[in-house]
């Protein structure tokens, strides 16, 4: 089940643990992605506060946010690249995308299969999807708090596995959000030493979100079906055995 627009835009914009976590996913989606010169960008679901690092540079930015979500004009200081669309037909060409965010999208899904297909259709050649999900065994995907509290939480070896069963191929993954998901002042005052020490800590802390990016997979054809496509006009083309006498 999709979140109001309304309620992700005042998680992010209006509040410390929002402002905060916004601060830490968009450093690891920079790291991920440091630059898209060039490029087209896309992002799916309410991906708007960490694409605008590529704003500057990029071809082209557009936010796509499905109708059950609903959609905000972004950004507030430019033309608007917001699109309200449907959940599993984007208006967007095929294959012209090269770099794919989605954020509060795939866990809000009641069609993750269709979603991720989509996903594949309007990625192009060698473009990447990044995937940010909430850690089914992170902290924040139990708090109500927070928008990573609802829809469904993965764990790493899960999202993997279904996008290498639609022909995606993960390639990097990292975590974020090792932070308590907790408006104290405490907690906001020390958020900083927290992520920073969250690799560290890996091993009895896990990060609130996952982050998985993922190309493109595109197979060969096997043949098996053009060849006997193929096998059938050429015998057709071949003179008929002359007829042996009875």
């Amino acid at each position: 089940m999709h979140l109001d627009v309304q309620d992700l835009r005042n998680f992010y914009y209006r509040s410390a643990l929002g402002r905060a976590a916004q601060k830490t996913i968009r450093a690891e989606v920079s790291r991920i992605w440091p630059e898209a010169k060039g490029q087209t960008v896309a992002g799916y679901g309410f991906a708007v506060p960490f694409l605008r690092p590529y704003l500057s540079d990029a071809r082209r930015v557009l936010a796509l946010m499905p109708a059950p979500q609903g959609v905000i004009g972004w950004p507030s200081d430019g033309p608007n690249v917001s699109v309200l669309c449907e959940e599993t037909w984007w208006p967007l060409e095929t294959g012209h995308v090269d770099k794919l965010l989605v954020i509060h999208g795939l866990e809000a899904s009641e069609q993750p299969t269709a979603l991720l297909e989509e996903c594949w259709r309007v990625l192009g050649p060698g473009g990447s999807a990044l995937f940010v999900v909430p850690n089914r065994a992170g902290l924040w995907s139990r708090s109500d708090r927070t928008p990573f509290g609802s829809g469904r939480p993965y764990s790493q070896g899960q999202l993997e596995s279904q996008l290498k069963s639609l022909d995606f191929m993960p390639v990097k993954h990292a975590h974020a959000l090792y932070q308590p998901p907790s408006e104290r002042r405490f907690w906001r005052k020390t958020a900083g030493m927290w992520e920073s020490l969250g690799g560290k800590l890996s091993v009895v802390a896990a990060g609130g979100v996952l982050l998985v990016e993922a190309t493109k997979r595109v197979q060969a054809s096997s043949g098996s079906g053009l060849r006997e496509t193929v096998r059938k006009p050429l015998e057709a083309l071949r003179p008929k055995p002359e007829a042996k006498p009875v």
